[in-house]
């Protein structure tokens, strides 16, 4: 945008000032109106009639005449390596100039079309924190001169981990919104959002097809469709979520698991060391593989995932597998140990929960359900919480 924008005006500065003030008014405007149906067409068509503004206030008369024409003259702007209109703008925003976690969050609000509150909830943090820091991240770009370019094919590998980051945390929100916080618009009458989900697939497909040797982005299409095809066995008619144990394995996506399973077994045969989605998503082959879970092998996961990403969510994750494993006992200890960084986290609490009700440890398994009932918000899980507490009630 900014290369055509200079050809047409003459001036570099001109054209990285009107794209900036497009993309600043876009931030402004999508979280409200929303991303409108071409968003790259929307942002070039604004930035032209501020660079035009411009030189109506600064040029003559016949200079005016000829900035107005340009409008009815311009040509489209070239596609550059993508031509899908909201992956361009993820790439665009997902500048390697900014911090991994403020690129996320940046483009997640102007793109992903979440609110704050929901971004904040994905990255555990305070809505003030998270709004603080798109606050910085905005700063940094107008301080810095970051032009809002279009990304060329040698631009993708270096903006891809943030692209990714971007569209899992979509997925995410579609698949079980509001799983990280307290009830929103969205959660208090649908336990998920399909156009979420989908959205995120299709744009990871495509981006799949830009950068088909890259393993984290076929880990990732892997992964969310391995997830995305258990979604209508996940929540029963009732509106309650049902465990993985639980889950009537004749209602899942076949074709689906069929796809995710290929691509894991292809990235095996390629003989690479497996990155994150890459495990994650052999993790959810293996929930789908055969009529039970071979927990041995989740753990044997996990273990490879926590070198790679230690964080408190992965160890939690690998704790309740061990749990699986080798009883409650060992995995409630491990549980235990992440108390001071995910004492504000639903599942936490949930999984002591279950682990302490294992155990027949029912009054304080019920407390744990007490305080992951105060911090959940999809109605599913909602729902699911309160039977696993009513029922540690009439154990006790």
């Amino acid at each position: 945008m900014v290369a055509t924008l200079a050809k047409r005006f003459g001036s570099l500065d001109v054209a990285e000032e009107a794209a900036a003030e497009a993309f600043a008014t876009a931030s402004a405007r999508w979280p409200a109106d929303g991303v409108p149906p071409n968003p790259g067409a929307w942002l070039t068509t604004t930035a032209t009639r501020t660079a035009i503004d411009r030189f109506r206030r600064e040029s003559i008369r016949d200079a005016r005449h000829r900035e107005a024409m340009l409008v009815h003259g311009a040509d489209p702007e070239p596609l550059g390596a993508i031509d899908d209109d909201r992956l361009r703008l993820i790439f665009i925003c997902c500048h390697p100039a900014l911090g991994m976690e403020a690129r996320v969050a940046l483009t997640l609000r102007m793109v992903g079309g979440l609110s704050v509150p929901e971004i904040a909830r994905a990255f555990l943090v305070q809505d003030t924190t998270m709004g603080a820091r798109i606050t910085r991240a905005k700063a940094k770009i107008a301080a810095a001169g970051i032009p809002y370019r279009m990304p060329d094919a040698a631009d993708l590998p270096a903006r891809v981990d943030g692209v990714l980051a971007v569209l899992y945390l979509i997925f995410n929100e579609g698949y079980l919104p509001g799983a990280t916080g307290a009830t929103t618009a969205t959660t208090a009458t649908s336990p998920m959002r399909e156009e979420l989900t989908g959205e995120a697939i299709r744009l990871t497909r495509l981006v799949h097809a830009l950068l088909p040797a890259d393993g984290e982005v076929a880990g990732l299409l892997a992964l969310m469709l391995l997830t995305e095809a258990r979604r209508a066995a996940r929540v029963s008619g009732a509106g309650e979520l049902v465990p993985l144990g639980e889950q009537d394995r004749t209602r899942w996506d076949r074709a689906m698991i069929a796809e995710g399973h290929a691509i894991v077994r292809a990235r095996l045969d390629a003989g690479e060391p497996p990155g994150r989605y890459q495990l994650l998503a052999a993790v959810n082959a293996v929930h789908t593989d055969g009529a039970a879970t071979d927990w041995a092998q989740v753990v044997a996961l996990y273990d490879q995932l926590t070198r790679l990403d230690g964080s408190p969510i992965v160890r939690l994750n690998r704790a309740f597998a061990v749990g699986e494993r080798d009883g409650p006992a060992t995995g409630l200890a491990l549980v235990d140990d992440l108390a001071p960084p995910l004492d504000g986290y639903h599942a936490f609490h949930a999984a002591r929960a279950e682990l302490l009700r294992q155990l027949g440890r029912t009054e304080e398994a019920a407390a744990a359900y007490d305080a992951a009932l105060a911090l959940a918000g999809n109605p599913a899980e909602l729902a699911y919480l309160r039977r696993r507490r009513e029922e540690c009630g009439r154990e006790a």
